[in-house]
C-alpha cells in the first residue's frame, strides 16, 4: 500500500503559503470554530456523509431546512435524510460559505451495486487491510475505511457466505473494479437489482449484453434509457447502470443509466467540490502556470499556479488509486480547474481504549486523534455516536485517519472512528495497536505518531530491529505496525512489523 504523509498547506505561486487551522466538527456533533466570511461556492458538492444534523459532505455542514420533507431523490429506496447513512456517496446541490456552512438546494442518492454477493475474500497478506467481495462478479473493496452496516469489518474478515443482499455506494477505480464507502447487508429483493459495469457481448439484435457475470435482456419497448442514452449506446466498452429484476444470472432491466461517474456533472452553476479516486495520475503540461492536469471522476483535473495542495502532497503523489477532495470550477463540462485539493485516504491508526478527551480531540495509547467537519463516527453495531457520547475508558476504538504535524505535535486527523459494541474486558484497556510512520529508533526505543515506546531486539517479527534501524539510518520511510501495552506512565511494544511498499 502506498503511504501518503501529510502535515502542510502550500500553495504553487511562488511565495503562496497557506496555513489552516482544524476545525471543530460535524460527523462529531459540533459546532464549526472557524472565522466567518462569504459564499465559496454555488454548485454541487459530491462526496462520502461524514455526520448529520444536517447533513455532513467534504467537510462542509449544508443544511437541509430549505428542502421540502428533507427529500433525497433517489429511486433506491433512500428517499429522505433520514435514511441516509455515514459513508454513502451523496450529490448536494446548494451553496457553501467560507465558515464551513452551507445550504442545500437538493440531495441526490444512487446506489452503485445491489443484490447478491458472489464470493468474500479477506486480504490474502492476512494482514486484515481489506476485504474482496464479488457482487454480480463486481469486484468491491471495503477497507477499514468503508462504513460497514448489518456485518461487521471483523466478520467479513472471516470471509462469510452471505445469504442477503448488499447495498454498495462506491466509487469506481480505474481497473473497473469497485472501492467502497459503504456497504450494508439488506434484506433480498431479486425485483430490485442494481448493477453496474463494463459492457461485453452486445447484442442489440438480441437486445441483450453482458456485464461481469450476468446476462442483461431488455425490451426495447419497454426499457426506461435516462441520461439522454438510446439503444445506440450499447456498445462493447461503454460502463453503464442497469436496474431491474434478476433470475439466476438473468437480470432484465427496467431502465438502463450511464454510470455513477454522473453524479459528478457540472450543474447549472459553476463550482464543485467532490470526493473520488484518481483514475490516471497528475502529468505535467510543460505550461508554467497550468503545470498539468490528472482525471477522476470521469474529468479531468486542471492544476494551475494558484493551486493549493493541502497536507503536504506533491503533485507527483497524485497517483492513480488515490482518494482526494478537490474543490474548484468547471471550465467546461468536462474540466475542472483546481482551487484546492485534500486527501481523503488514511494512512495512519490506532485502536484502544480512549484514555482522555478535550476540546475536538482525544487521547488512545498516548496517540493524539484530532476530529474534523470531515470525521464520520460510527458503532460496529450501526448505532449512532457522536463525539460528546464517546466512551472514555471502557470501550476499544478504532481510528483510521490521516498522520499530520502541527509545530513539534504529531497526530491523526481522523476520517473514521469506530466503537466497540461491547465494552472492553478489564485487561483488554492497557492494550493497544497502532500505524504509522517510524520517526525515531534506538536500540531501545521507538517513536510512532508521536509516542515514545519501549522496544528491544525481541518483539521485531518479520524484520530484524538491525535491518529496520540500517533502513532508517538510510533515509527510508519507513510504516510500523506495532501492538503494544501500558505499564504505568511507559508504553512497552510487544510485536513490530515493517509494512512494506507496494512499490517495494
Amino acid at each position: 500500500m502506498k503511504r501518503h504523509f501529510c502535515n502542510r498547506v502550500i500553495g504553487l505561486a511562488a511565495g503562496t503559503v497557506v496555513f489552516g487551522a482544524i476545525s471543530a466538527c460535524g460527523g462529531a456533533g459540533g459546532g464549526l470554530d472557524v472565522a466567518d466570511g462569504g459564499i465559496r461556492g454555488t454548485g454541487s458538492s459530491v462526496g462520502p456523509v461524514s455526520g448529520f444534523g444536517s447533513v455532513f459532505v467534504n467537510g462542509v455542514e449544508f443544511s437541509t431546512d430549505d428542502i421540502p420533507n428533507r427529500e433525497v431523490e433517489s429511486n433506491d429506496g433512500i428517499t429522505a435524510e433520514g435514511l441516509l447513512s455515514e459513508g454513502m456517496i451523496l450529490r448536494v446541490e446548494g451553496e457553501w460559505f467560507d465558515d464551513g456552512e452551507g445550504t442545500a438546494e437538493k440531495l441526490s442518492y444512487d446506489d452503485t451495486l445491489r443484490g447478491p454477493v458472489d464470493l468474500v475474500t479477506a486480504d490474502p497478506s492476512g494482514a486484515g487491510e481489506f476485504v474482496t467481495l464479488s457482487v454480480m462478479g463486481q469486484s468491491v473493496r471495503v477497507d477499514r475505511q468503508t462504513v460497514v452496516r448489518g456485518t461487521t469489518y471483523a466478520t467479513l474478515l472471516g470471509e462469510p457466505s452471505i445469504t442477503d443482499h448488499v447495498r454498495v455506494s462506491a466509487w469506481r477505480q480505474a481497473d473497473g473494479s469497485y472501492r467502497a464507502g459503504y456497504i450494508a447487508v439488506i434484506n433480498p429483493d431479486l425485483t430490485s437489482i442494481e448493477l453496474e459495469g463494463t459492457l461485453s457481448a452486445v447484442d442489440i439484435s438480441q437486445n441483450q449484453f453482458t456485464i461481469g457475470t450476468i446476462t442483461v435482456e431488455y425490451d426495447e419497448n419497454s426499457v426506461s434509457f435516462g441520461s439522454d442514452l438510446t439503444e445506440a449506446n450499447l456498445i462493447n466498452g461503454a460502463v453503464l447502470e442497469v436496474e431491474g429484476t434478476l433470475s439466476g444470472s438473468v437480470l432484465t432491466a427496467a431502465t438502463i443509466d450511464r454510470d455513477d461517474a454522473r453524479r459528478f456533472s457540472r450543474s447549472s452553476a459553476d463550482d464543485i467540490e467532490f470526493t473520488a479516486i484518481i483514475d490516471a495520475p497528475y502529468t505535467a503540461s510543460g505550461i508554467s502556470s497550468r503545470p498539468g492536469e490528472f482525471t477522476m471522476g470521469g474529468l479531468t483535473v486542471r492544476v494551475t499556479d494558484a493551486t493549493e495542495l493541502d497536507d503536504s502532497i506533491t503533485l507527483d503523489e497524485l497517483t492513480e488509486g488515490l482518494l482526494i477532495q478537490v474543490e474548484g470550477q468547471f471550465v467546461s463540462d468536462t474540466v475542472v480547474e483546481a482551487e484546492e485539493i485534500e486527501i481523503r485516504d488514511g494512512n495512519a491508526k490506532v485502536k484502544g481504549v480512549v484514555s482522555s478527551s478535550a476540546d475536538n480531540s482525544f487521547l488512545v495509547g498516548g496517540v493524539e486523534v484530532r476530529i474534523s467537519s470531515t470525521t464520520a463516527f460510527t458503532v460496529e453495531d450501526g448505532s449512532g455516536i457522536s463525539f460528546q457520547t464517546l466512551p472514555i475508558g471502557s470501550t476499544t476504538v478504532e481510528v483510521e485517519g490521516i498522520e499530520k504535524e502541527q509545530g513539534a505535535d504529531v497526530f491523526i486527523e481522523a476520517l473514521k472512528v469506530e466503537v466497540d459494541d461491547e465494552i472492553a474486558d478489564f485487561d483488554d484497556r492497557d492494550l493497544y495497536e497502532l500505524e504509522g510512520k517510524l520517526t525515531s529508533i534506538t536500540p531501545s526505543t521507538i517513536t510512532v505518531l508521536g509516542v515514545s515506546i519501549d522496544a528491544g531486539p525481541a518483539v521485531y517479527d518479520s524484520n530484524t530491529q538491525s535491518e529496520i534501524i540500517d533502513r532508517f539510518d538510510d533515509g527510508e520511510l519507513l510504516i510500523l505496525e506495532v501492538e503494544y501495552s501500558r505499564n504505568g506512565n511507559n508504553f512497552i511494544a510487544d510485536e513490530i512489523d515493517l509494512e512494506e511498499s507496494d512499490d517495494d
